[in-house]
This record gives structure tokens, sequence and C-alpha cells, in this order.
């Protein structure tokens, strides 16, 4: 709670930190994929994981900061929800998201970078990279797209 006298304050929120480790979800029982997309949202609401959904319509990948975690989520997803899974390597090392000044600039990239897309739980645009220096690479050549490793949420 805040008291304030006319200004309107925004409160930041608890930052997402882009993950260190990034998987895909092999379900062994593929008729259940609904459920275990609804299981991983309310994990990514609860701070469990992090669900990058890339554009091209693969499956989606999931991210975390430490190796616990993943363990932490498949038996949550064993135990709760009935759901065994297993871990498989995703195409991709790095996810950032992304934002330019411009919209277009944004788009356009985008647009020639499609297979490398995702949105995250929230919605917003990230970045897949094969690895830091393909990062670095994209970074480079094109320089009015920022890769944020942190999101910031704001409230209020």
């Amino acid at each position: 709670d805040a008291l304030t006298e006319g200004e309107k304050v925004a409160f930041l929120g608890i930052p997402n930190f882009a993950p260190e480790i990034l998987r895909r979800v092999r379900l062994e029982d593929a008729i259940r994929a609904r459920k275990l997309r609804e299981a991983l949202i309310e994990m990514a609401e609860e701070g469990v994981v992090q669900i990058f959904s890339p554009v091209d319509g693969t499956q989606p990948i999931v991210g975390v900061i430490g190796a616990l975690q993943l363990d932490v989520l498949a038996e949550r997803l064993k135990n709760e929800y009935g759901l065994p899974i297993a871990f498989e390597s995703a195409p991709c090392e790095v996810a950032r998201w992304m934002s330019a000044e411009d919209p277009k600039v944004l788009q356009a990239f985008i647009d020639k970078n499609k297979s490398k897309i995702a949105e995250d739980q929230d919605g917003d645009k990230v970045y897949l990279a094969e690895s830091a220096f393909s990062l670095r690479w994209a970074a480079d050549k094109n320089p009015d797209i920022q890769f944020a490793d942190v999101k910031t949420i704001r409230t209020g």
C-alpha cells in the first residue's frame, strides 16, 4: 500500500530474468497435450518456469534459471497433474526480450527471423538465439533492436 497526494505512482513488479536453461517438454501421452499446456501456464503464473511459444507453431520451450527447477517441474507435473514428462534439448540456448523505439523496425526483424521468435506467457516477443555468439551477431546487425535479459513488470 502507498499513500500519495495527487501524483500517480507506478510500482515496479518482480522482474523476470532471462532463463539460463531452455528445454522442450516431451509428454509421454500426446493425447494429454492440452492438460500439459494448462499445467505449464499455472506454473508460469507461480514463477516456477517461463514458457516461450514459438510463433512458427512448434512445441513450447520452458525456461528456468537453474537445473533444480527442471526437477521440480517434472516432479510437480507427475504428482500434481498426472503428467509424466521428459526434457529434450531446445534449438536455442539464449532467450532475450526484444524492443525497439520504432515498432516497424521491430516488426521487420520479427518477420525476417520468424523461426527464432517466440512469445512469453504474457505475449511479449522473445528472440531465441542458438548461442551467445548468434545473439551478439543479431545485436550487431540490428542496432535499433534492444535485447534485454531482464523484463521489468510495471504495476499500478
